[in-house]
């Protein structure tokens, strides 16, 4: 199996590499085992360098220009001119550039990683969006970022890769109410359960809502959840429910080449 996989409307693109990494084929063992890139886990520092490096060259592109910054749950954008170095790397949740051998990523463990691209401006975008993120505006900034950069709304492609799933995304009341709060039309992302003080949140649909109201006619969803697929994903929320004291990233990624 191969170690990363891609969305079919941005492989349409040749002058673009991208990939939605799983867990598989790297050096990390244990909670991390194997292909974990967080800087921000426990796990070895020269394993998650070399897991950076093992993904980049599955790209064939090189390591040294990939640009991740430290996650925050925030609608925070950076527009990147030059690599930097992700030890001290700022805090953003969203990058975009217009710059060729620039590799955007984010790294996920349950949220959803959403790549953008529009080809007649050259400008690709990556973010990261959990609830938090999503109900905050990182995608709707994302998009702005682009738009400021040349891009068109209606030009955009989007593509969602690996996250937690409706299925797997038990919500208390607290939560409910947190969107409701925002608008009564997102109970349309919670399905009842059993129990009448719990919920599941659909994420992905949550982010192609906005995507499609921020203006993306193109979104591309790869339907993979972290959570349930655990050969392949890591994922906070089943590190969680386990106990275990901490989990791997996946990456998301993205290039103009």
């Amino acid at each position: 199996m191969p170690i990363f996989e891609t969305s079919p409307a941005l492989a349409a693109f040749p002058a673009l590499r991208h990939g939605f990494f799983t867990r598989r084929g790297g050096v990390s063992t244990g909670l991390y085992d194997s292909l974990n890139i967080g800087y921000g886990s426990n796990d070895d520092r020269a394993n998650v360098r070399r897991n950076r490096e093992v993904c980049l060259a599955a790209l064939d592109l090189s390591a040294a220009a990939l640009v991740t910054v430290r996650q925050t749950h925030s609608p925070d954008v950076i527009t990147v001119t030059a690599p930097f170095d992700p030890l001290t790397a700022p805090e953003a949740d969203a990058l975009v550039t217009t710059q060729k051998n620039i590799v955007l990523g984010v790294m996920t463990a349950d949220c959803a990683p959403v790549l953008f691209h529009d080809p007649a401006a050259g400008v690709i975008g990556a973010a990261h969006a959990g609830w938090k993120g999503a109900l905050g505006g990182v995608l709707e900034a994302t998009i702005g970022a682009m738009i400021r950069l040349g891009a068109a709304p209606e030009r955009i492609t989007a593509a969602i890769g690996p996250c937690i799933r409706q299925p797997s995304y038990e919500v208390d009341t607290v939560f409910y109410q947190t969107f409701l709060s925002e608008a009564a039309a997102y109970q349309t992302f919670f399905a009842a359960t059993d129990n009448p003080l719990k919920f599941q949140f659909d994420l992905a649909g949550f982010v192609r809502f906005r995507l499609y109201n921020a203006g993306i006619v193109q979104v591309d969803d790869l339907e993979r959840d972290t959570v349930a697929e655990e050969a392949d994903f890591f994922s906070f929320r089943r590190a969680t429910l386990r106990g275990e004291a901490d989990y791997g990233r996946e990456l998301s990624a993205i290039a103009l080449v």
